[in-house]
């Protein structure tokens, strides 16, 4: 009998109501939220349901991305594998190949004033910096944090870990992440506040059509121009450019078809689940997290005001030609922002059509997102 109860109680306090703390029960209701978020109201689900997924496992068992030091077999827990992979840029770079493989360029070729708008959206960048800075983080981990402005998860991956703020790059790449997925609840208000009616309902002339030389020159030369000034920007401008490359020249098509699938969703997989493990109660609830939290969602905020205002301003200088809305999109979250300005263009004259004139600044958001990452890496000489 004493047997039976002593391998009882062992099994008992193996279990991992005895190893959580409240933390870690904090952290568990707000991945079922995410969950919910993703599954019940279709908040970008692709990276969110990985990304929750991932704070579920890691607060239920923290070993599964534990170092292999940490371990007693000495082998390290799954998702350590997975994370170190973001810590070596890997991942991010393979999202931006099949974000290219995925992304047509041509509304931003078709009108190139779109860049202009991309430009504009980056402001939120470098103001988070400087009010990182303000709050005590060092310049590094300012630029680290600030990246989450352009709500580009992968760039704000390859940026921190570039920089030397892995102990940062969990709570940098889930603020990033989320705000990505949460783009149809906090763009809106803004746009909203920021134009009028009938900016919002103005038509916009269809786009000219792009020639296929074109769209193959496109990405070989902006290739050259922006990794010769700013070399440190190879590794995602490139993968980027190099994926969309495969789509426009028209004689890879089974390359295509694998960077913008297989090898998309699969890197999605792991880039979610690990950035997901690295919340764990310990490392996410404090307050230099919270700050990062805070600081993401007014980087954000700020370039989706910068854009808009900026499209108003382009607005102005054309006599009414451009709708100010597409300038919000010129944060690099493809599609989901291109997607906002539509929905809310509908709401004011549902037979508007943004989208595709939306494209353009949210494509030359991602370029431009990339070139900031390799600004700050100029900057501090990495």
């Amino acid at each position: 009998m004493s047997y039976i109860l002593e391998t009882a109680g062992n099994l008992l306090h193996q279990t991992a109501f005895f190893n959580l703390t409240v933390g870690n029960y904090v952290m568990i209701i707000v991945a079922c939220g995410f969950l919910y978020l993703a599954i019940a109201k279709g908040f970008e689900p692709l990276l969110l349901v990985p990304i929750a997924f991932g704070m579920l496992l890691v607060n239920i068992y923290p070993d599964i991305i534990a170092p292999p030091e940490e371990t007693a077999n000495g082998v390290g827990g799954l998702l350590y594998y997975f994370y170190t992979l973001d810590e070596w840029s890997i991942l991010p770079s393979l999202i931006f190949l099949g974000v290219g493989a995925m992304t047509d360029f041509s509304p931003l070729i078709a009108n190139p004033i779109c860049f202009l708008m991309g430009a504009a959206a980056q402001f939120g960048i470098y103001g988070a910096y400087l009010m990182a800075i303000a709050l005590g983080f060092n310049n590094e981990s300012a630029a680290a944090i600030a990246i989450i402005g352009g709500a580009d998860g992968p760039t704000s991956i390859f940026l921190a870990s570039k920089l030397g703020q892995t102990a940062l790059m969990g709570p940098i790449a889930v603020a990033a992440y989320s705000y990505m997925s949460l783009v149809p609840i906090i763009q809106p208000p803004i746009m909203k506040a920021l134009t009028t009616e009938e900016e919002r309902k103005i038509r916009m002339e269809n786009l000219r059509p792009v020639s296929k030389l074109e769209r193959i020159l496109f990405p070989i030369v902006v290739t050259i121009i922006v990794c010769l000034i700013l070399p440190t920007t190879a590794p995602l401008v490139g993968m980027l450019m190099l994926g969309n490359l495969f789509r426009e020249c028209g004689v890879v098509r089974q390359l295509t078809e694998t960077a913008s699938n297989a090898l998309m969703y699969i890197v999605v997989i792991l880039l979610g689940t690990s950035v997901g493990a690295s919340t764990s109660a310990e490392a996410f609830l404090n307050l230099a997290t919270i700050k990062i939290v805070v600081l993401g969602l007014i980087a954000f905020s700020v370039a989706t005001a910068a854009g808009t205002i900026f499209g108003k301003i382009l607005c102005k200088i054309t006599h009414g030609k451009i709708n100010p809305l597409i300038g919000s999109a010129g944060v690099s979250a493809v599609p989901m922002s291109a997607r906002v300005s539509q929905k809310v263009g509908a709401e004011a004259d549902p037979t508007n059509f943004l989208l595709m004139h939306a494209m353009g600044p949210n494509v030359a958001g991602v370029i431009g997102t990339a070139v900031a990452a390799g600004v700050f890496m100029a900057i501090f000489g990495v």
